[in-house]
């Protein structure tokens, strides 16, 4: 019986000391393992990334279509380094002669965005992105770049076109349709803000036809408060679908960044300013001569007018279009051929878009007369490139 005893607490202690040694260097084998139950997931795993569907209110359709058409635009170009205005002194001179050398010459760069608009490389951005650069460099979102050429530009609505050899088709945007933006309509602005990379945000389309906001010369912007900042000009701005309705231009801002004011050049203005401009290097555009201002309430009364509606003719320049036709200054133009005008900047946009060389008829509103006037359009001077 003492044997017995013997040989069991023998058995416990070994079986205490192999529980201790388990539980201090292998737990994982004293815890009950759950059973593994395989299951084929038959749904495809490109769906489970999110590549095949979007969740409802997602927009990531649009950004997936319009981003490879929007590129990053590196510029600059070299100017004279600012120096002390005492090396320009006589006395200075004097004790000092040229011993601090030569004005040094460096090189300043910006940046903004692109948009791809053909297969072929030509590039739509805005005019003050590339104005006065000597070198242009293009980044695509694959990260391949190119040295770019400027085909032309616009400063009297901003645009300018440039040009990359890529060796290939590009990504180029899909325009939307005429005339397809209303108010309230969801947009996505795509570009490389503050040069961070590129980066999409959403708003809403909030008015359309702003003008009058000394912009450009030719107005006819797409307001959003969809976030645009500094490197976002020249980018895109595109609809739900990915089709682009505009070319971030400006934003109305006290501090630099977005305040929720931003403006697009309308799709209708920029393809027909590209058109022009690879088909002659240029936009031609009528002109006849004239300057012309807003007609007050005030000025309403001083001259007599029935209300406030034309364009007040201040000026009319000496042998051209205008003055050739009979126009004088204080004439009210209300109306170019079948058109009504309402304002100066819509006489400004008949005009420009009517061919050099073409007769029409304006209508003019002279002391209690309305009488018509025959005018041979002129073609609008060119401003010329900054040396």
């Amino acid at each position: 019986m003492h044997r017995l005893w013997l040989t069991f607490a023998q058995a416990v202690t070994i079986a205490v000391a192999v529980v201790f040694v388990l539980s201090t260097f292998k737990p994982d084998w004293l815890r009950p393992q759950a059973p593994v139950v395989v299951v084929q997931n038959e749904a495809p795993a490109a769906a489970t990334l999110g590549a095949a569907t979007d969740s409802p209110g997602s927009y990531a359709k649009a950004a997936r279509t319009a981003l490879p058409s929007v590129v990053h635009i590196f510029t600059s170009k070299e100017m004279q380094s600012q120096r002390s205005p005492f090396l320009d002194d006589p006395i200075f001179r004097h004790f000092f002669g040229d011993r601090l050398g030569p004005r040094q010459e460096q090189r300043t760069s910006g940046l903004g965005s692109g948009v791809i608009a053909s297969a072929d490389g030509y590039i739509l951005t805005n005019n003050h992105v590339i104005e006065a650069a000597d070198a242009i460099e293009v980044a695509l979102n694959d990260g391949r770049k190119f040295e770019a050429k400027l085909v032309g530009r616009d400063p009297e609505t901003d645009l300018a076109v440039l040009r990359i050899e890529a060796g290939g088709a590009l990504p180029a945007v899909s325009f939307a349709p005429t005339e397809s933006l209303s108010v309230g309509d969801v947009v996505l602005a795509i570009g490389n803000p503050f040069g961070v990379g590129q980066t999409v945000t959403m708003g809403i389309v909030s008015a359309l036809q702003r003008s009058h906001l000394g912009i450009s010369t030719f107005e006819n912007f797409i307001q959003t408060d969809a976030a645009i900042n500094p490197g976002n000009s020249g980018g895109a701005l595109v609809n739900s679908d990915g089709a682009l309705v505009g070319i971030n231009a400006a934003i109305y801002s006290r501090s630099g960044g977005s305040l929720g004011i931003g403006f697009a050049i309308p799709v209708t203005f920029a393809k027909d300013v590209m058109d022009q401009i690879i088909r002659t290097g240029r936009v031609t555009r009528g002109w006849i001569g004239v300057e012309i201002q807003d007609i007050t309430p005030e000025l309403a009364e001083s001259f007599n007018l029935p209300d406030t509606e034309g364009a007040l003719i201040a000026g009319v320049m000496r042998g051209g279009p205008a003055d050739k036709g009979g126009i004088q200054p204080g004439d009210v133009l209300i109306g170019i051929g079948t058109h009504p005008i309402a304002s100066p900047q819509r006489m400004l946009e008949l005009v420009a878009a009517l061919a050099p060389g073409a007769d029409a008829r304006f209508t003019v509103r002279r002391k209690k007369k309305v009488i018509e006037l025959p005018v041979k359009i002129g073609r609008r001077p060119t401003i010329p490139r900054p040396q």
